[in-house]
């Protein structure tokens, strides 16, 4: 059967994962569920069998293991999620024995869905060829720089034609911007970003300006290499107003989200001894000193401040020094914005 793997993908199709959960958790695409055939553990013995006596034995291991209630609970969850959501489709691995499974016993639960041809693999080809692709396509790329907390990510996100890296890597892309769930694994990322392109429609790609790497996981290095090379829309915002910004970003929202207090002012600790080494041990001191105090007093400026004028705002000069030859159009929120929609 001929399917456009492309097309599912970009259309947000729900997918029935039937790998094992170890299977699962080492990547996935959107849309995808997981609803294995048979656990970790029972995976592992059909894997023994196999090794020993062959595929046949391996088959019968496999129904022994997956039969009665536990079929039935089993099936029962497929038949949830294909009639919560109409159009799904089933994969394994390879689009072969667990699918085929899978797919016989939805039918004679009287509910026929479509196997993926070539399973997993098969989609993880089709999202790598996509960032390939991407990288070499005639649509213009702009990139949104600007120092931290100027707001650049508030104001991608207002965008309809960007892709936002961040939130697809769940990391705000610095030394503090670990959230407190733990980031996808680079497949998943690579997958949602593959998927995020296939959806993409306008006349010119918008992305905040990244380094190779949000958090532990890295952008495919076309895609790093051709955003060194795009025009450069640059972001002027005061420092009080960055310092807000973070404040807002960084304290406040996620207290409100119910961080606790004593949690966040550890994270951030954890974060400012990692930097040490750049920022140097007085200064870390220092910037440590003053977000104790914040978190017991309240007034977080004064750390913030610290913090971008001896760690970020050296940095950031540093790396716009090579930028500045491909900025195309600077100044503040507004006069951004305007550019960067009549880009669109």
């Amino acid at each position: 059967m001929n399917v456009d793997l492309a097309a599912l993908l970009r259309t947000g199709t729900p997918f029935i994962d039937v790998r094992a959960p170890a299977e699962f958790s080492r990547g996935t695409v959107p849309g995808a569920v997981s609803l294995p055939l048979v656990s970790d553990e029972e995976r592992a013995r059909i894997g023994i069998t196999y090794k020993q006596q062959g595929h046949d034995a391996a088959v019968r291991v496999g129904h022994r293991l997956v039969h009665g209630p536990i079929r039935a609970e089993r099936v029962n969850g497929w038949v949830e999620f294909a009639r919560a959501n109409p159009g799904a489709w089933i994969y394994c691995w390879r689009g072969g024995e667990r699918s085929a499974i899978v797919q016989q016993w939805l039918a004679e639960a009287g509910i026929p869905l479509p196997r993926v041809p070539g399973g997993f693999k098969a989609l993880r080809h089709t999202c790598i060829d996509t960032l390939e692709g991407a990288a070499r396509d005639d649509v213009p790329w702009l990139i949104l720089a600007g120092r931290t907390g100027s707001g650049k990510t508030t104001l991608l996100r207002s965008l309809p034609h960007a892709i936002d890296l961040e939130a697809l890597a769940e990391h705000r892309g610095s030394a503090f911007g670990a959230y407190a769930d733990i980031q996808p694994p680079p497949v998943t990322f690579e997958n949602r970003l593959a998927v995020a392109w296939l959806g993409h429609r306008a006349a010119t790609l918008v992305l905040e300006d990244e380094s190779r790497t949000i958090g532990r996981l890295a952008l495919p290095e076309s895609w790093h290499g051709r955003m060194q090379a795009s025009s450069v829309a640059l972001l002027e915002v005061s420092l009080a107003e960055r310092c807000a910004n973070i404040e807002r970003e960084y304290v406040t929202e996620p207290l409100a989200d119910g961080v606790p207090p004593g949690a966040l002012h550890a994270r951030y600790s954890s974060a400012l001894a990692r930097i040490e080494r750049r920022l140097g041990g007085l200064r870390r001191r220092d910037v440590q000193a003053a977000l104790d105090h914040a978190f017991a007093h309240g007034t977080h400026t004064c750390w913030i401040e610290r913090l971008l004028a001896w760690y970020y705002d050296p940095l950031y000069d540093y790396q716009l020094a090579a930028k500045r030859p491909r900025i195309v159009t600077q100044g503040d929120v507004g006069r951004v914005r305007a550019f960067l929609l009549e880009a669109a």
